[in-house]
């Protein structure tokens, strides 16, 4: 290739695409497929409304570019590519994003990418600190990754040597390089929520409140595979429509990571009653979490729904001291998950935060467990203490009335809100 053919005027075929990474899935053993499968079926599910892509897979790598018979090879110029990233970056599994260009040739046409590609990075004219990294995947190529690199960055430096120096740590931005089939080259990672692909650990029933931390727990979960389903007790007139709209919101939010999102609301108002009615005031926060949990257990075991979750953590408040976790725990036949049982709170909204449901969960809409709240709630309730306090009630005839009265919504993802959230 001549000195003429370097010049950033002369460009090379090239198509943009997106190069997706895997993380946890890799060290899989012989289901590792099939974690890639789902992945796979993931980001296709959400990425359909945006158009027809190709998504491949090869090695710990997806690749995604636009179908090839929607007439386009990779993305083009005026592609709205940042949609397509935010939606797969939100997908449980991937690690992280990079825009590529991909192209052919040998190593002069890796030179010739490499100059025109830097010298749009350098368009500013402001001076930059950089290194090459460089990835041989085809052992037949000539040049081993160490002289790829040597041989691009010296041919950088000499050609914007003004402009660009090289600093081995901490460097403005790195140049990387992939030789494999074709060529790759791109600067920018993207980082990801990582975890495990939702649909490959089973499906659980989250109790989601409209406060901070159950639809942290829900996240948790699902970035550990686990499908949600989510049960909102609904004590209208003591709390507001609002606050029922506020618990939809959150799950919609929710379900940007988790997928659609079966809702299903109890009215709790005349069970609520009926527990003010006839146990202590100082025992009312724990017979009340007792109900919500045969009912959210009972409706699971009819619903195949293997596990139930919620956002307690240990010492928070008076009804997550041990001892009332342990008496709450009795009435469950199936695990109870809590992931923020050792989490403070600080980090806990520290996620709240990062997710996007903070904002949304802080609104001034209380939800069923503030109502008729004692001023001096029973903070180490024993079983025998829970059983006195139930003598009085018919329980499976209050159990049936909750069962009854549930409305579900189903709730698919929001995506209309299209802007950072801070680093993941």
């Amino acid at each position: 290739m001549s000195e003429q053919s370097l010049q950033p005027n002369h460009p090379l075929p090239k198509d943009k695409i997106l190069l997706v990474r895997l993380g946890e899935i890799t060290l899989k053993g012989m289901n590792r497929h099939q974690f890639e499968q789902q992945v796979i079926r993931n980001m296709k599910h959400r990425l359909k409304d945006l158009g027809q892509f190709v998504i491949q897979q090869s090695h710990s790598r997806i690749w995604v570019e636009p179908d090839p018979d929607s007439g386009s090879g990779g993305f083009s110029a005026d592609y709205q590519i940042n949609p397509i990233i935010d939606r797969i970056k939100d997908v449980f599994g991937v690690v992280s994003i990079s825009p590529v260009w991909r192209f052919s040739g040998g190593i002069e046409a890796i030179e010739a990418m490499a100059i025109d590609y830097v010298g749009q990075l350098l368009s500013d004219g402001g001076k930059r600190t950089f290194k090459v990294e460089s990835r041989r995947g085809l052992k037949s190529f000539p040049f081993q990754s160490p002289e790829i690199s040597d041989r691009i960055g010296g041919l950088l430096v000499e050609r914007f040597s003004s402009q660009l120096t090289v600093k081995v740590k901490e460097p403005d931005f790195i140049l990387y390089v992939e030789v494999r089939g074709k060529n790759y080259l791109y600067s920018s990672i993207i980082k990801a929520h990582r975890g495990l692909p939702v649909g490959t650990s089973g499906h659980g029933l989250l109790l989601l409140s409209g406060g901070i931390d159950s639809p942290v727990a829900g996240y948790l979960m699902a970035s550990r595979g686990m499908m949600l389903d989510a049960m909102y007790f609904h004590a209208y007139p003591f709390t507001s429509d609002q606050a029922r709209e506020k618990v939809v919101e959150l799950a919609r939010l929710l379900a940007r990571y988790a997928g659609r999102i079966r809702l299903h609301v109890v009215h709790f108002t005349e069970i609520q009653i009926t527990l003010r009615d006839f146990c202590p005031p100082d025992m009312m926060t724990i017979v009340m979490r007792r109900m919500m949990m045969r009912i959210a257990d009972r409706f699971a075991e009819s619903n195949q729904l293997k596990a139930l979750i919620t956002g307690e953590s240990l010492g928070q408040v008076a009804s997550q001291t041990l001892e009332a976790l342990v008496t709450t725990d009795q009435i469950s036949t199936r695990p109870v998950f809590r992931p923020l049982i050792g989490l403070d709170k600080d980090d806990t909204v520290t996620i709240a935060r990062r997710i996007g449901t903070f904002e949304t969960s802080i609104l001034p809409f209380e939800d069923c467990c503030t109502v008729f709240v004692a001023k001096h709630p029973k903070t180490h309730p024993s079983l025998a203490d829970a059983l006195n306090a139930e003598k009085d009630l018919d329980i499976e005839a209050l159990v049936a009335q909750g069962l009854a009265a549930i409305e579900t919504e189903v709730i698919t993802p929001r995506y209309d809100d299209i802007t950072p959230r801070g680093e993941v």
